[in-house]
């Protein structure tokens, strides 16, 4: 829990402010929304931080999405121009291209796309489109990602997909302390508290996971955790997706291997 979630809030606008003096002061902040709390609030912090000019929503639902009416609300409750996008297409042609191929198939040993590589897709192409978008705008944009701490720890998130970005202003944060920052900003109540979920196995996030998000930031924070499953699941989780969180690794030449010149 946050002892003083105003000032963590100001803190983190100041931050952002601070991010594009250097790294784009003409810069916008393209952002994704999609209707949950991590892009509700994050965008809620760069409207603050860079005024609602500056902010540009992205809408990008795969083909039919339930909650897309959550997306918009936020946008017109923070005012910031946004445009809707749908990925459908692009994700039918790029899952054709991959089932249609035989040297794949035969590679792969498999008959189609993979539960995991179903999933992971969309994200990345929704990734793919914001970059894109922050092309197109004029003066250039910073892609926001909108991963927090908890998902971090286990690997919630798609590598090179909604795990990029060019700034981060909730990695910092537990899924309980963006809460309570979506309430300091005043945000409505049924998009910072609103089930997680990715629309596409019809289980929330917790649900997915196996275990509550108040459960893991319980753990996060104090290394407690009374169910030793859990505990070992959430152990697991962390050490398998550790990768997702470094700097991708490279060789490094000695001095020595190179010839005098």
């Amino acid at each position: 829990m946050l002892r003083d979630p105003v000032k963590t809030k100001e803190d983190i606008v100041a931050w952002i402010r601070k991010y594009f003096e250097e790294n784009g002061a003409n810069c916008k902040a393209v952002i994704g929304i999609s209707g949950g709390k991590d892009s509700s609030v994050a965008a809620a912090l760069c409207v603050e931080a860079l005024g609602k000019d500056r902010v540009v929503g992205i809408l990008m639902p795969n083909g039919t999405q339930s909650d897309i009416s959550d997306s918009r609300m936020l946008a017109e409750h923070l005012g910031i121009a946004y445009a809707e996008l749908n990925i459908g297409g692009a994700f039918q042609a790029m899952k054709e291209m991959l089932e249609s191929n035989d040297s794949l198939a035969r590679i792969s040993g498999t008959d189609g796309l993979t539960r995991d590589t179903e999933v992971n897709l969309p994200p990345r192409l929704r990734m793919a489109t914001l970059y894109a978008v922050g092309q197109m705008l004029e003066g250039g944009a910073r892609v926001v990602n909108t991963c927090n701490a908890s998902e971090d720890y286990v690997g919630y998130s798609t590598k090179y997909g909604d795990a990029a970005g060019d700034f981060s202003p909730l990695s910092g944060l537990l899924v309980h302390e963006v809460h309570q920052i979506g309430d300091v900003l005043g945000l409505p109540r049924q998009l910072v508290h609103k089930t997680p979920s990715d629309g596409l196995c019809g289980l929330d996030d917790e649900q997915k996971l196996g275990f509550t998000y108040a459960v893991l930031d319980r753990y996060v924070l104090t290394g407690v955790c009374e169910d030793p499953a859990v505990k070992e699941k959430i152990d697991r989780l962390h050490r398998i997706n550790l990768h997702k969180l470094r700097l991708m690794p490279s060789f490094a030449v000695a001095e020595d291997m190179r010839a005098d010149q």
